[in-house]
């Protein structure tokens, strides 16, 4: 057919969708009326042909409810009442905007700069300035431009602001609605917006407690509560109820609320999910709740609330959340310790890799946990209405780890995590009894929070097995047992618990070093398999008595095969449809995030006791008694890094051999950046590992197109010697190139300094089922040339670990994972493998798609590496944890 030529006589796509946006804000030709009901009261002249574009209302309209057939009122001018309630209380007027949309309309969105992290400002402008700074070097727009939200300086003429709570409250609106394009919207803008003010906002909506209390506003609400309030520009949409009035007409027909069911509507496929539990403020039957309880159980759920679960959308949330808190947990931490009036922990003192407390002005929040930073009024018409203050260096320190914040649950879920960015178990030990008497200081001065009872079983848990002291020295444990906690006088940890600790080392050490020979007993070791200690063991095979429940609940560690998993990542939200939402979780495969597992970053222990040898698959997993190895590595400069220069981290010691893990750019279809596990010799010289330069430096310019970083300043491991002032030789600075995937790799270690070479030849073996995953061999190679007086990357001094024995054997079987969080820390990317062969002076690792160039390198508008004149800031860098188990 002949496609209808343009006519000036024929009103075109765009003058068809101004009308009908036209008929929506002046309220005209309505042919049905929305009476809401629920966290506001109101009600809206709408359209049904606009409506079905959202699947509530599809079904609504079209799936033979009663409101499928349009009723006649005698008054003909008069649309037909629909009568909605809303026992969701997310759900607020910022709606408004979702319905707006399906007219095509509605303002644009405007997210305060200040509450968007960024690789050069991953903690966000405002946590250490206490307000945005305009001034402050930063890209051109933080969000990218496919998310059309604004994220300008000030609020744009015409913007809506979106606090964190108007854009939770977008997105549950929008999920319920079954409005996948401002879903996707919401959900993208929430997770580029998880920062130390939103961390715990977000947690609590992804574990179902709603959007938080009104008061929670943020920058750009100028002292209103935007949810409570019409969107700019939406002003006269709404018709809206007072209590007090009555808008009901006896002579018009008005469908009863017992005509229809939420419940059938929202049973739909992949639809959200919420369960209301009736209370003092829900005293009267509502057929449309997901959960209804009868008369006879009110009075035993009086004491609950309602709980709002929007499927994979809500662990999505969590996910980011939880992978926050792991990169950055040990850093807040310091921060809200500076609050207590006396040290609960004793002798702390600061950590050199964190700002003096001295350099700032403190303001301390302790009303609510993940509080807003302040931030300069904004008219809702844009602009300041106010006036710019006075920049003041204020750290605005948010209720994350006292009471208020995590609950005693998800504070030993993150301290056990193996995700935890913190340097070994000893100092996991450290900050773990810092938070519990944080805490037990806080219930001793009646902050609200927990039960003690609930608290103390929970810390109880997290010394018992969320800390792994078989790889402690024994001087640590010695120090351990003599510790007792200030606020109850008891051991910290029970001897019991060290003392099998120290035997399960002994084992270790025994398997490793002893090799009988000309004796009739059998060796250690499986004949013909050196390399293996015979570690692991089925289900089947577990010993009787350690599933006895009244023995010592031992755990067991699993000992993993190849995989790759990504978390709390924003990328396929663009365009996806409501089913695609519902499915971003099954991309994991054969892990499903929910609240139950910490959003997938739970610790990778299981108790004895919970093993059946019957149970299916019982013998397909391997396990192991003597739990792994986790330690933290960090990266500064890693944007500074020559090709086939590499850049080390600290050296440790584990089950005999020494280990290090070191990134490297490889140009190899692209340019890659590698991450790789290796087994350093013991005759070889230690390698520098990498430091930061805060502090030798003055502040860096503004002028971004020479510098590209951002500010504020914090980290969590010591500050190493400077270089500089130990008058070590000036080196290079490198110029920087553009970051791509990591794919896994064995490498073989060749003279410091020597050239690179990269075989042609990979290896035979590769990861199974792993997209963008493949082995190959590499040369170890030295780095860099001279262009200035400072050298990026610079390193410290290396240091030698204890090593209380070593292993003689020239190979070792080894499983790892290596997780690098992104440089915000809202998600993260983990590679496991299963266990390889650990010659001396040999490496495993990846290069990986997953690893994007604009996550950990800075990037210009080309997407290429930009020229790096200035080092980061300290917070500035590439994290990772290693966990690491001989079998």
């Amino acid at each position: 057919m002949t496609p209808t030529p343009a006519s000036p006589t024929r009103p075109s796509p765009n003058d068809l969708q101004s009308h009908l946006y036209a008929s929506f804000l002046q309220r005209k030709t309505a042919d049905v009326a929305l009476r809401i009901s629920g966290s506001w009261n109101a009600v809206y002249r709408l359209h049904r042909v606009i409506l079905i574009q959202a699947g509530y209302f599809q079904s609504l309209f079209t799936s033979g409810f009663s409101e499928s057939r349009a009723k006649h009122s005698s008054h003909r001018a008069d649309p037909e009442y629909i009568d909605i309630v809303f026992d969701d209380l997310n759900i607020t007027r910022a709606g408004e905007v979702c319905i707006a949309r399906l007219y095509g309309g509605g303002p644009p969105l405007w997210i305060s700069p200040s509450l968007i992290p960024t690789p050069t400002c991953p903690l966000t402008p405002a946590f250490l300035s206490g307000s945005f700074d305009d001034t402050t070097p930063q890209p051109s727009s933080p969000l990218p431009a496919s998310l059309d939200i604004s994220s300008a300086p000030t609020l744009p003429p015409g913007h809506h602001p979106a606090n964190p709570r108007f854009l939770l409250s977008l997105l549950a609106t929008a999920t319920f609605l079954s409005i996948p394009s401002v879903a996707s919207q919401a959900l993208s803008a929430v997770l580029r917006t998880v920062g130390p003010q939103t961390v715990i906002l977000y947690l609590n909506f992804a574990l179902g407690r709603g959007i938080g209390p009104p008061d929670i506003l943020g920058p750009g609400s100028d002292g209103h509560d935007l949810e409570a309030d019409a969107p700019a520009g939406l002003e006269q949409v709404a018709e809206l109820i007072r209590e007090e009035d009555s808008l009901y007409d006896v002579s018009i027909e008005v469908p009863s609320a017992e005509e229809h069911s939420n419940d059938d509507i929202e049973a739909q496929k992949d639809g959200p999910k919420h369960s209301h539990i009736g209370g003092a403020h829900d005293n009267d039957s509502d057929p449309g709740s997901d959960c209804h309880e009868g008369a006879g159980k009110k009075p035993e759920a009086e004491h609950l609330e309602p709980v709002y679960y929007y499927g994979a959308v809500s662990d999505k949330v969590g996910e980011a959340a939880a992978c926050w808190l792991t990169r950055w947990g040990s850093d807040m931490l310091w921060y809200e310790e500076q609050l207590e009036p006396s040290n609960p922990t004793g002798d702390f003192t600061a950590p050199e890799a964190l700002p003096s407390p001295s350099a700032y002005r403190t303001r301390w929040n302790m009303d609510r946990p993940g509080s807003a930073p302040p931030e300069t009024k904004r008219s809702r018409h844009g602009g300041s209405t106010s006036g710019r203050s006075a920049k003041a260096d204020v750290v605005m320190v948010p209720v994350i780890w006292r009471r208020g914040g995590l609950t005693a649950r998800w504070v030993r879920g993150v301290l056990s995590s193996d995700a935890l960015f913190v340097r070994g178990e000893k100092e996991r030990y450290e900050m773990a009894r810092r938070v519990v008497e944080l805490r037990r200081a806080a219930r001793a001065r009646d902050v609200p929070g927990e039960l003690e009872d609930v608290e103390e079983a929970e810390y109880e848990r997290l010394f018992r097995e969320g800390i792994y002291y078989a790889n402690m020295h024994l001087d640590d444990l010695m120090a351990i047992s003599k510790d007792k906690s200030p606020s109850t006088g008891k051991p910290m940890v029970p001897l019991s618990v060290l003392q099998a600790a120290h035997w399960n080392y002994s084992s270790l050490y025994h398997r490793i070093t002893v090799r009988p020979s000309g004796s009739s007993s059998p060796p250690l070791s499986p004949p013909g398999k050196s390399k293996e200690l015979g570690l692991g063991i089925s289900a089947a095979d577990i010993p009787t008595d350690a599933r006895q429940p009244d023995e010592p609940d031992n755990g067991l560690y699993p000992i993993p095969g190849d995989s790759s998993l990504r978390l709390g990542d924003s990328t396929g939200l663009e365009g996806a449809s409501m089913d695609q939402l519902f499915d971003i979780g099954s991309t994991k495969k054969g892990v499903h995030s929910s609240e139950a597992n910490f959003f997938g970053l739970e610790q990778a222990r299981r108790p004895a006791s919970t093993f059946e040898p019957t149970s299916p698959g019982a013998a397909a997993t391997q396990w192991t008694a003597h739990p792994p190895f986790r330690f933290a590595v960090e990266f500064w400069d890693v944007d500074a890094l020559k090709e086939k220069s590499r850049l080390h981290s600290h050296t440790v010691w584990y089950a005999g051999s020494l280990y290090n893990v070191y990134v490297q750019v490889v140009r190899k279809k692209g340019i890659q950046l590698g991450i790789y596990l290796h087994r350093q010799s013991t005759v070889d010289p230690i390698p520098a590992s990498s430091a930061p330069v805060t502090g030798m430096l003055p502040p860096p310019p503004r002028d971004r197109s020479v510098l590209g970083r951002g500010s504020s300043s914090s980290v969590s491991s010591p500050r190493p010697p400077s270089l500089v002032a130990s008058g070590s030789a000036p080196l290079s600075l490198h110029q920087a190139v553009p970051m791509s995937p990591l794919a896994r790799t064995s490498v073989t270690a060749s003279a410091p300094n020597s050239p690179g070479a990269i075989p042609g030849s990979p290896l035979s073996s590769s990861l199974p089922s792993s997209p963008g995953l493949a082995r190959s061999s590499a040369i170890l190679h030295g780095s860099s040339g001279s262009i200035g007086a400072l050298s990026l990357p610079v390193t410290a001094p290396a240091v030698t670990p204890p090593q209380p024995y070593r292993d003689p054997r020239p190979a070792v079987s080894a499983y790892f994972t290596i997780a690098c969080a992104s440089a915000t820390g809202a998600s993260l990317t983990r590679f496991t493998s299963a266990p390889d062969v650990f010659s001396v002076s040999q490496s495993w690792g990846w290069k990986s798609s997953s690893l994007r160039a604009e996550e950990y390198l800075e990037v210009d508008a080309e997407g290429q590496s930009a020229a790096v004149v200035m080092p980061a800031r300290r917070e500035v860098s590439l994290r990772a944890t290693v966990v690491l188990g001989v079998v």
